[in-house]
């Protein structure tokens, strides 16, 4: 057997295999034994059919048989003898098996890219200096009355306005393309928000409970397309129900709904207690993108398609989820899974090369998982339930794949640490760091 490997990229192979003429023909022979045992011709008993006729029916069958047998024979005794290690599934291109010939194919396939990791301390970055904004509480206590506010159904007389929210039916005819075409029924659409198709909220304003619109809207398309190839969808929609907020005071009833406070004033101290902790970790989260895309910079690599593509189907399945636990979904985003993977490839391409890297660098530093770093993040993830974290310790002491999972991500915590105890941290308002 020969066999040749070829690097077409960093991160792709190509191993061509030549299988002698021997091995061929012996294969082939034991192809046709086997299936001439089986094979049931018009006019023979099972078995009893002569080989003339097995070869002149069974030819396609064979050279399947054959070919498939040859592949597991070769292909990853070749990659075990050339310390190949694949990851994702091989695509391979032959010659025509023929008897009394060589076989010769050869099979296209991605590895780990190698990983040399030279720069990655003093790395340059800014951080975010934490300033407290007395409008942020504010703010953040009229969500909390949005979200307390009664929705008090309209007559049916009544007329869509900015800030009513509405149940609607709707379908989406893409013009061009009827395989696109998608509905929903029972929407909640807020109208006024935003959230949905640029023009759609607005199409419904002056609509009454009962009454039906059809529009025409652009559909999203992706960045650099030409005006000409931009779809237009076709939306029929049928209004249900027209409802208005109607919001609490903002008074001391107001707060002991929220059980543990007796006044606004308990409310808005620990509003800013939580406040100032979710933006110093919004701060703390956003520093850790920074140095990761820094040691991205300062490293450069290439990365497996194979693992884009995963990194893109696990975004995306996100993605639904939070959409479903909001009633909404990819459509209503002026979105499809193509689309989706053509505005966050570059994204996904990131979070590929950053996981790499930082596996890198827990090779390189010795990074280790102790007893202790597991037994906190086991605390962390009971958050003071003592009956909670016995449960969680039993389920990581018996399950080790979920285990080995919680051990890797506190290996890239500890990574990420690592970057940035030892990078060159200048810490900026926030201005200066959205004019960077």
């Amino acid at each position: 057997m020969q066999v040749h490997v070829e690097d077409i990229s960093s991160v792709q192979k190509k191993i061509t295999i030549e299988i002698p003429v021997e091995q061929v023909n012996e294969e082939i022979d034991k192809a046709y034994s086997t299936i001439q045992k089986k094979a049931k011709l018009q006019g023979f008993r099972p078995g009893k059919a002569p080989m003339h006729l097995i070869k002149r029916t069974y030819s396609d069958a064979m050279r399947d048989d054959v070919m498939r047998r040859l592949y597991q024979q070769t292909l990853y005794k070749a990659m075990d003898e050339h310390k190949i290690e694949p990851i994702d599934s091989p695509t391979i291109e032959s010659d025509i098996l023929e008897p009394g010939v060589p076989f010769k194919y050869s099979a296209v396939f991605e590895v780990m890219p190698q990983i040399l990791l030279n720069e990655y301390t003093g790395l340059t970055v800014n951080k975010e200096i934490y300033v407290f904004k007395p409008e942020s509480i504010d703010d953040e206590l009229k969500r909390m009355q949005e979200n307390m506010a009664q929705m008090v159904p309209l007559d049916e007389g009544a007329a869509i306005e900015n800030g009513h929210t509405v149940s609607v039916d709707y379908s989406i005819a893409v013009e061009g393309s009827p395989e696109e075409n998608s509905g929903t029924q029972s929407a909640e659409v807020e109208i006024g928000s935003g959230r949905l198709l640029p023009g759609f909220e607005e199409q419904l304003i002056g609509l009454k409970s009962g009454e039906s619109k059809e529009f025409t809207l652009d559909l999203p398309t992706e960045e650099n397309v030409a005006e000409t190839t931009v779809k237009k969808g076709v939306f029929s929609v049928t209004v249900k129900e027209v409802k208005r907020k109607e919001l609490p005071e903002l008074d001391d009833d107001f707060a002991q709904q929220f059980g543990e406070f007796d006044t606004m004033e308990d409310l808005r101290a620990k509003m800013v207690e939580y406040h100032e902790k979710h933006e110093k970790d919004r701060i703390d989260n956003e520093l850790k993108e920074r140095v990761i895309q820094a040691m991205i910079k300062r490293n450069p690599l290439d990365v497996p398609e194979s693992m884009v593509k995963r990194q893109l189907e696990h975004m995306l399945e996100n993605l639904k989820n939070r959409l479903k636990s909001q009633q909404m979904s990819l459509e209503m985003m002026g979105l499809d899974a193509e689309s989706f993977g053509a505005r966050f490839r570059d994204d996904a391409i990131d979070k590929v090369k950053g996981g790499l890297l930082l596996m890198a660098l827990v090779e390189k530093e010795n990074i280790a998982v102790s007893d202790e770093n597991l037994t906190a993040h086991y605390e962390k993830i009971a958050a003071g339930n003592p009956e909670m974290l016995n449960r969680i310790k039993e389920y990581y002491s018996s399950n080790q794949n979920a285990k080995n999972s919680i051990i890797s991500e506190i290996k890239e915590d500890k990574a990420i640490s690592y970057l940035i105890d030892h990078a060159d941290i200048t810490e900026v308002d926030a201005e200066q760091l959205k004019a960077a």
